[in-house]
């Protein structure tokens, strides 16, 4: 009995290698591979965006206000120079000398 055993587990371990062979690998299975990998870049990318909506709604109605305000004190974008940092750390935006003046405000005086 025990020889019977032995030599069916010769036999099996001999068969082993034969079905752990590759098979060659043909340049159009690469694709399937990089399809698969776009799939699960698309899906996380998605899945991360879903996770961040909420903050960035919060995020988005918290900066409405300032944004708004900003764009009523600036009233032309296109008549300031970029903005510059100054060695203390100031930050001057400075209008272009050839842009018109802002029209007065309600009590007839510019704000500098």
């Amino acid at each position: 009995m025990k020889r019977i055993s032995a030599l069916a587990l010769a036999a099996l371990m001999t068969t082993q290698p034969a079905l752990a062979e590759d098979t060659p690998v043909k340049p159009g299975d690469m694709s399937e591979g990089i399809d698969l990998l776009g799939e699960g870049a698309r899906l996380f990318l998605k899945g991360l965006a879903n996770e961040m909506e909420p903050a960035l709604q919060g995020l988005s109605e918290k900066l409405q206000p300032a944004i708004t305000q900003l764009l009523e004190l600036i009233d032309d974008f296109d008549a300031y120079e970029m903005p510059e940092r100054l060695p203390n750390g100031d930050i001057i935006i400075r209008r272009k000398p050839d842009a018109p003046l802002p029209e007065p405000g309600e009590d007839g005086k510019v704000d500098i």
